[in-house]
């Protein structure tokens, strides 16, 4: 079977009166929904309705962007350089993970919940539909769209990162975006379980790893994150609107799954190389093509760094530990004074740099334990060269906390027999370099006199 876009034109005028009927009313639907004079995709929709009515789906909603028929080759850019559809080879990455079990854990005597991602999607948008909270469209983002992009990236990935582009117009819908999901959860419970009892409270409590709401000028946007033990969570973000939705290019990618969602719904056939759904993958870095090639090479490059949260200095430390470097010398040293600026001012106290820290280091390395101490090392160089903006003592006391993590690591892992009998070693000040300072107190001593029965030397005591 030849792929349907390269399709000869004489195959398509031998077809018989049966499918030009079949043409004529695919046009009349094309003209309710807009699209006339696209004969192309009319002649194409001659083949498979179904596919290329999930291709004009993606159409209608890509802005001056052409999103034909997915190549067997390499991604095609369209003609916004932020778009590119995806190959067979993409598309089949994603099917596996959109399509894969994933356990969400229980705290203490829940059952584990078992989920494909494209289930939980499927659930909680329906719900969303039926409350009048309108979804624009679902995206799959993070470490794992750019796992999809390009398979030896290098950066692997944990959680599964599924944004939902909604209308959140108050604190109502906010709240009916969490009762949904919780409610979506009763629906992944083993049978016989009795769920008249159980509660959103309690669903919360014991499959919930994390909840957060930014409601401002600027960003709309909420996250509810499953808990994984294996630290692959399922975290769903219903997102109006978000000021900065990327720290770096390599992790700026975007994959729309609506076409793909909607495949899977209707599509009684498998997907072949010659026969899938159109799926497009954005870059919010803004070049879908260079930011490809960062990832495939990489490189740490980013927009506007002033921009990046305070955690955006631990992920270009990660990004470090996995390999990735800055594209020039000059630009890193710029880029790390940015970062560790930000993150002083997004964590000023040192019990917050503590949690933050821990939480991360948690959060991240799950079966990753041995790259725990080469993380922090390098965070503590990065901290150590490019600080600029605390006080002395106030920089010495974050390189101190990084150091004793590190000393915790090793003692995890068993490199060290015991964290007591560890000796720190500092640097010594820069004053100790002069010529004319002595490392040593002289105490002054009494003279010792022949005297009388009773008296003895004293020495001074040196304090």
């Amino acid at each position: 079977m030849q792929t349907l876009s390269r399709l000869p034109a004489a195959g398509l005028r031998s077809h018989s009166r049966k499918h030009r009927i079949k043409n004529r009313s695919n046009q009349r639907i094309l003209n309710r929904r807009g699209l006339k004079n696209n004969r192309e995709v009319l002649k194409r929709l001659t083949q498979h309705n179904f596919f290329f009515f999930s291709l004009l789906r993606a159409k209608a909603k890509l802005k001056d962007t052409d999103g034909g028929m997915a190549s067997p080759a390499e991604c095609t850019a369209p003609t916004s350089s932020s778009f590119s559809v995806l190959s067979w080879e993409q598309v089949q990455r994603l099917d596996n993970i959109l399509t894969e079990t994933i356990p969400i854990h229980g705290r203490g005597n829940f059952p584990t919940l078992e989920m494909q991602p494209r289930q939980i999607v499927k659930a909680v948008r329906s719900r969303l539909e039926q409350s009048e909270i309108r979804v624009r469209d679902v995206r799959l983002n993070g470490s794992a769209a750019s796992h999809v992009l390009h398979e030896d990236s290098g950066l692997g990935y944990k959680d599964l990162d599924l944004i939902f582009c909604a209308e959140l117009k108050g604190e109502g819908e906010f709240q009916t975006v969490k009762d949904i999901v919780l409610d979506c959860l009763l629906d992944f419970l083993p049978e016989g379980v009795n769920k008249e009892k159980i509660t959103p409270l309690t669903l919360k409590e014991a499959y919930v790893q994390k909840m957060v709401k930014v409601c401002n000028d600027s960003d709309r946007w909420s996250l509810i994150s499953l808990s994984n033990n294996r630290g692959k969570n399922v975290e769903l973000k219903f997102v109006d609107s978000l000021r900065r939705q990327f720290e770096f290019s390599v992790d700026s990618f975007q994959i729309k799954l609506d076409s793909l969602l909607l495949f899977y719904e209707c599509s009684e056939n498998p997907m072949t190389k010659t026969f899938h759904p159109s799926i497009i993958g954005e870059s919010v870095y803004g070049d879908f093509s260079m930011a490809l090639e960062h990832l495939r090479n990489k490189l740490i490059c980013t927009r506007n760094p002033e921009e990046i949260r305070g955690g955006g200095l631990l992920k270009y430390c990660h990004l470090l530990v996995r390999g990735f470097r800055a594209d020039s010398e000059s630009e890193m040293k710029s880029l790390q004074r940015y970062m560790c600026s930000r993150f002083f001012i997004d964590f000023p106290d040192i019990n917050e740099q503590q949690r933050k820290l821990e939480s991360y280091l948690q959060n991240h390395f799950v079966g990753l334990e041995d790259r725990k101490y080469d993380y922090l090392m390098t965070l503590h160089g990065v901290v150590n060269e490019s600080t600029v903006c605390l006080m002395g003592h106030e920089r010495r006391q974050t390189l101190g906390l990084i150091a004793m993590l590190a000393v915790r690591v090793l003692a995890e892992q068993n490199v060290i027999p015991n964290v007591a009998n560890v000796t720190c070693y500092y640097q010594p000040a820069p004053y100790v370099a002069d010529a004319n300072f002595s490392n040593y107190y002289i105490a002054q001593v009494q003279p010792v006199f022949a005297c009388q029965q009773h008296t003895y030397a004293t020495w001074l005591p040196c304090n």
